[in-house]
């Protein structure tokens, strides 16, 4: 259907009533699994669903499954006084697995009837495959008992319920629709229904209260759920035949609730209803003129709609994708791109970060379902456009297909201007490699990058193994040269009296390389990566001392720069997870609740590095152990492919522990792990570090005094900056 074509109205079954309308209704607030799982209001907004399918609905109690789990004595729910509800109090069952697919699967698709109600309140997940997983209140550890509503509806519209039977079906569910967790103890495993085949006619309307990926609000001082809270408030005391007819109008209503809530600051959760598809499986969001539809046919009259009108692509601009992200992995700027998208389409981002899928082309189908800005401008138009810029250095030829995807697709559909993406953020890191001589014996074969908009060799030891002071010499003289420190009296004409050379490259080294080179602007320099054999991961660099000021100041390196230390020469045998695992990383923007693991001293045995590298998450490991890190702890990092790990220096118990230090504080004022930007941590680890030393120093200002700060050490192995690999020998 083109966009300049009427909307068809949706048929309804003539006899359509009360009488031939059934209801699966649950609430689950309390689940066996733990009592952090606990929450109050989903067993409240199923009996007011309840409540208006018999009342204003006038649907028999009788035609209607209730299922319960409350936190209180059900008792203590508000009833209402009325003999329907009357009579689901003295039928109603727990919510548990068995009961929904006894009600869902055995009991209702025997009845006769033309519409079926599902409305579902509680915990929601996503599964592997993106299907709707609503764990029951019999969820336990290692095997969380639940409902695949996906599934289910995928059963309703086959021939396992009988043709002419239910021919409308609608699923209303106040849940998130979060991924999984994907930790052992937390075992969802797989639940599939089956079917049969499909019958033609049948029409499915789904509305979600959020999308993949994002958080529905509850109220647990008043008990509801904001979507249910926003769609009794649209079925008020309409009939049953009312409301079903009049769903899609309802549902434009509640975006338009959601974002005056947005604007007026008075809630986070935006219009995130994946589902928008009218009974006729058409985008009622594109049409503002579509509010319900009555029996007859006839349109209803609507308000104007305050939701944006969504662009979409067209056939030609999806042949071209297919042809342009065949074959090709999510690149490291996709992250950035799809945040971008929304800022250039002039349309707020959703709630939660992170990519909402492991493949571009999905990524866009993301990006083309939701609702766009008032701008006009399909948000996969600003993502390709950023892709192309990123991709210009390193695959020219790819950038110049995505370009010119860009222009056509602009021309083909009137498109309006489009502001170039930002430019990516100029940053400097020297790279300091140090490698043990292939003989053994003392000191360290050593060499120098300056890594910027491009990679420049500064200096090395030759054959000549040097100690580490003499590197730390070398790197203080260094960061004179490039304006990131001053030092008085130190020599500036290439030569050194222990024989290291600093006045050109190897012949094997990246070419420009040259004693002195060319120094980014001042303060451009921010990072100090140390490439090092295993048994320097622990060594203390972030606390050299480099000069800094009048008078012979001197201050800690990691308190000056972000210094982090690597590994890669110790993971050749993992090189598939490490790289899986930084993908991983990067699509999610940082942000996961998977993505850090805390591993405690119980948690160090011979199966934990299996256990880190048995997925792409954890791919940030925090050490609260007290022995020790090569006792074990970074053996196991390594082995897991992990590219990101924290621990303190020497081994003991940080004071306070990492996640207070690292981590901002939840809605519940404790550190949560799932928000923790791992992408910042280098930064992040630099501002601890300068905490612990205003405290030491007994500054007022220290923002924060904690602790064990200045022990820190970070493991920083990014697998797509990795100079000079080669063997030094």
């Amino acid at each position: 259907m083109s966009r300049s074509e009427p909307v068809r109205p949706a048929r309804f079954p003539p006899a359509l009533g009360p009488q031939r309308t059934f209801a699966l209704v649950a609430g689950v607030e309390r689940y066996e699994i733990s009592h952090r799982w606990n929450l109050r209001g989903p067993a409240r907004d199923a009996l007011r669903f309840a409540r208006w399918l018999t009342g204003p609905g006038q649907v028999p109690p009788g035609n209607v499954r209730l299922l319960l789990s409350p936190l209180d004595d059900p008792d203590d729910l508000d009833w209402s006084d009325s003999p329907a509800m009357a009579a689901l109090k003295a039928a109603h069952r727990p919510a548990t697995e068995d009961n929904a697919k006894s009600a869902l699967l055995d009991e209702l698709p025997q009845c006769d009837g033309d519409l079926l109600w599902i409305f579902w309140a509680g915990h929601g997940y996503l599964g592997p495959r993106h299907e709707l997983i609503l764990p029951c209140a019999d969820a336990r550890p290692g095997q969380i008992r639940h409902l695949n509503l996906d599934s289910a509806l995928r059963w309703w519209h086959t021939d396992m319920v009988k043709h002419r039977r239910f021919p409308l079906q609608a699923a209303l569910v106040d849940s998130c629709r979060v991924d999984a967790p994907r930790e052992t103890r937390w075992n969802f495993g797989t639940t599939d229904y089956g079917g049969g085949n499909s019958v033609p006619g049948r029409k499915q309307f789904r509305l979600y209260a959020s999308r993949e990926g994002e958080a529905a609000q509850n109220d647990a001082e008043r008990g509801a759920g904001r979507f249910t809270e926003a769609l009794l408030g649209e079925l008020g005391q309409r009939t049953v035949q009312e409301g079903v007819t009049g769903l899609a109008g309802a549902a434009r209503s509640i975006h338009r609730t959601f974002q005056d809530l947005r604007e007026r600051g008075e809630g986070w959760q935006l219009p995130q209803f994946i589902v928008d598809r009218d009974w006729e499986a058409c985008s009622f969001l594109d049409f503002p003129d579509f509010s319900g539809l009555g029996e007859t046919g006839a349109s209803a009259p609507s308000a104007p709609s305050a939701v944006p009108r969504a662009p979409r692509l067209d056939q030609q601009a999806w042949d071209g994708l297919g042809e342009l992200f065949e074959g090709r992995d999510l690149p490291r700027s996709a992250h950035d791109a799809y945040a971008w998208a929304f800022t250039a389409a002039g349309c707020a981002p959703p709630v939660h970060a992170g990519l909402p899928a492991e493949s571009l082309l999905e990524v866009v189908q993301d990006l083309d379902e939701r609702q766009g800005g008032r701008t006009g401008m399909p948000l996969a138009v600003p993502f390709v456009r950023f892709l192309a810029d990123r991709a210009g250095a390193g695959d020219p030829a790819w950038a110049a297909r995505l370009r010119e995807w860009v222009r056509a697709t602009r021309e083909r559909l009137a498109l309006p201007a489009l502001a170039p993406p930002p430019p990516p953020p100029r940053r400097s890191a020297l790279h300091v490699r140090l490698e043990a001589p292939p003989g053994g014996g003392d000191g360290y074969l050593a060499r120098m990058w300056l890594r910027g908009e491009r990679t420049e060799h500064i200096w090395e030891s030759e054959d000549a193994p040097v100690g580490l002071d003499a590197v730390r010499e070398e790197l203080v003289r260094r960061l004179v040269l490039i304006g990131g420190a001053r030092a008085d009296g130190a020599r500036t004409d290439g030569a050194r009296a222990d024989g290291a050379r600093t006045d050109g490259a190897r012949a094997d080294g990246p070419p420009g390389g040259g004693g002195e080179a060319a120094a980014p602007p001042p303060g451009a320099l921010d990072r100090i990566e140390f490439h090092v054999p295993y048994e320097l991961l622990d060594a203390d660099f972030d606390q050299w001392p480099v000069p800094r000021g009048p008078a012979g100041r001197r201050r800690a390196l990691g308190v000056l720069y972000q210094v982090v230390v690597r590994c890669p020469q110790e993971r050749t045998d993992t090189r598939a997870e490490w790289h899986a695992k930084w993908r991983w990383l990067y699509g999610r923007g940082g942000r996961h609740p998977d993505a850090v693991r805390v591993v405690e001293d119980t948690d160090v045995t011979d199966a934990l590095g299996m256990d880190l590298g048995a997925g792409p998450a954890p791919a940030c490991v925090l050490a609260h152990t007290a022995a020790a890190p090569d006792a074990g702890l970074l053996e196991a990092v390594l082995e897991g492919g992990v590219p990101v790990a924290v621990w303190r220096r020497g081994g003991g118990l940080p004071a306070p522990p990492l996640l207070d230090l690292l981590a901002p504080a939840g809605p519940d004022g404790r550190p949560d792990p799932g928000a923790l930007d791992v992408l910042a941590l280098p930064a992040r680890v630099r501002e601890v570090r300068r905490a612990a030393a205003g405290a030491a120093a007994g500054s007022p200002r220290s923002p924060q005094p904690g602790a064990g700060g200045d022990r820190l050490v970070l493991l920083w192995d990014d697998p797509d900056d990795m100079p000079g690999l080669r063997s030094l020998a």
